[in-house]
C-alpha cells in the first residue's frame, strides 16, 4: 500500500462527469484534513473503483510519514488473523492481537462489506468497532453498501453524527466494464452465448446429456439473477468455459463490471507484477479481481502448484467468499483434489452451487 498516497492520486478523479470530479476532489480534501489531524471516524462509501481504498491508504501513509503509528487492514484479513491467533504457534495470541487492533492510534479498516460471514465474525468485528466507538479513537472505514443496508447495531455507530463523517463517492466512468487476464478478450468472449452452447446432432444421451443440460439451465438462471458462487466441474472440452463466458456476457449486458481470469495466466501476471518495470503493480492486479462485482476464474487446478500460488488463490477466494461477491469457477479437478482451504469454500452450500458435467470433450464428438 505504500504507493497509494495523496501524491499518486488524481485529485479530481478520472471521471468525465464534472459533478463526479468535484465530489471526488472534495473527498480528497476531507481525507487530507483527517490525515493531518486524525479525529473521530471517517466512513468512505461508494461502488467498486470509486477510489475509496486509495484515499484510505493515503491517510495511513500520511500518518506514518509524520512518524505516528497507523494500522491498515482489510476486514477479511482482520477476521483471518483473529481466527489464526487461536493456534498455539501464532505470532500473537488472540487477546494481544485484538488489543493491538482495537487500541491502534489510527486504524483503517478496508472493505467493511466482508465483515458479516458468520455470527462469530459479526460479533468479533463489532467488539472492535464498539471499543473504538466508546474510546473515540480515530478510525477510517471503507464500504460499498450505504450505511442503511447494514445491521442497525453497527450502522448506528458508523453514522453517529457526533463522531463520524460519511463521505459518499460516485463511480468513475472510466473504470473498464470488462477486464481479462489470459486469452479471453472482449471480442472472444462475445462469441460464447447460451444460444450456441449445445450443438445440434452431437448424439449425446443419458447421464452425460442430463448433466450438461442441468448445468446449462442453472447457468442461464444464475446469469439473470446471480446468487453467491457457481462452480462447474468437468473434463477438458465439456463446456465449462463456454457456460462461464456466456454468464459473463449476460452480466455485462445487465450493466455489471466483469473480470475474467484464466488461473494459470493470473498467477503468471501476479509474479510478473513484482518486477520494477511491470505495467501494473501487484496490488493493482490483485485488487481488480478481489473487488470485481462478477469474477470468472477459469481452469482452477490446472496451474503449476506451489505454496505461493495456493496462498494467493486462497486469499482471493477467501476475500470473495467473506464478501459474498458473485464468482464463477471452472475446474477439471474434483474438489477433494484441490487445496483444502480452497475446496472448503467452493463446497460451502451457503454460498456456492457445484455442478459436475460428465459430458465428453465436444471436440471429439461427431454430428
Amino acid at each position: 500500500m505504500q504507493r497509494l498516497t495523496f501524491e499518486t492520486l488524481v485529485r479530481e478523479g478520472r471521471s468525465n462527469d464534472e459533478a463526479v470530479r468535484g465530489q471526488y476532489a472534495e473527498a480528497v480534501d476531507i481525507a487530507r484534513r483527517f490525515a493531518d489531524r486524525p479525529e473521530g471516524w471517517l466512513l468512505l462509501t461508494g461502488p467498486h473503483g470509486a477510489g475509496k481504498t486509495h484515499l484510505a491508504a493515503a491517510i495511513a501513509n500520511r500518518v506514518i510519514e509524520r512518524g505516528d503509528p497507523a494500522l491498515f487492514l482489510t476486514v477479511a484479513d482482520l477476521l483471518d488473523h483473529l481466527r489464526a491467533s487461536y493456534d498455539e504457534d501464532a505470532e500473537l495470541d488472540y487477546d494481544a492481537l485484538l488489543d493491538q487492533v482495537r487500541s491502534a492510534p489510527v486504524l483503517v479498516l478496508d472493505d467493511l462489506d466482508a465483515y458479516a460471514e458468520t455470527p462469530w465474525a459479526r460479533e468479533k468485528f463489532f467488539q472492535v468497532v464498539s471499543y473504538r466507538f466508546s474510546a473515540g479513537l480515530p478510525t477510517v472505514f471503507t464500504m460499498v453498501r450505504p450505511v442503511t443496508e447494514i445491521d442497525a447495531r453497527l450502522g448506528s455507530r458508523l453514522a453517529d453524527p457526533a463522531l463520524s463523517q460519511v463521505v459518499e463517492l460516485a463511480g468513475g466512468e472510466n473504470t473498464p466494464r470488462y477486464t481479462h487476464i489470459g486469452a479471453m478478450t472482449r471480442e472472444r468472449l462475445a462469441t460464447f452465448s447460451f444460444a450456441k452452447f449445445i450443438p445440434d446432432g452431437i448424439g449425446l444421451k443419458g447421464e452425460p446429456r442430463k448433466s450438461l443440460e442441468g448445468a446449462f439451465r442453472r447457468a442461464v438462471q444464475w446469469s439473470r439473477e446471480p446468487d453467491g458462487w457457481i462452480v462447474f466441474i468437468g473434463g477438458n472440452g465439456c463446456g465449462k468455459t463456454h457456460l462461464a463466458a456466456a454468464i459473463a456476457n449476460e452480466r455485462l449486458a445487465a450493466g455489471d463490471r466483469v473480470a475474467f481470469a484464466n488461473v494459470a495466466d493470473l498467477l503468471d501476471e501476479l509474479r510478473a507484477a513484482f518486477a520494477p518495470d511491470a505495467p501494473r503493480r501487484y496490488e493493482q492486479v490483485f485488487r481488480a479481481l478481489v473487488e470485481a462485482p462478477v469474477l470468472v476464474l477459469d481452469d482452477l487446478g490446472a496451474q503449476k502448484s506451489s505454496p505461493w500460488a495456493e496462498e494467493k488463490l486462497y486469499q482471493l477466494l477467501n476475500h470473495r467468499h467473506l464478501a459474498r461477491l458473485h464468482t464463477v469457477v471452472t475446474t477439471n479437478k474434483k474438489l477433494s483434489e484441490l487445496e483444502t482451504r480452497i475446496a472448503s469454500r467452493l463446497a460451502d452450500r451457503e454460498v456456492s452451487e457445484v455442478y459436475e458435467i460428465t459430458a465428453p470433450d465436444f471436440r471429439t464428438l461427431k454430428g
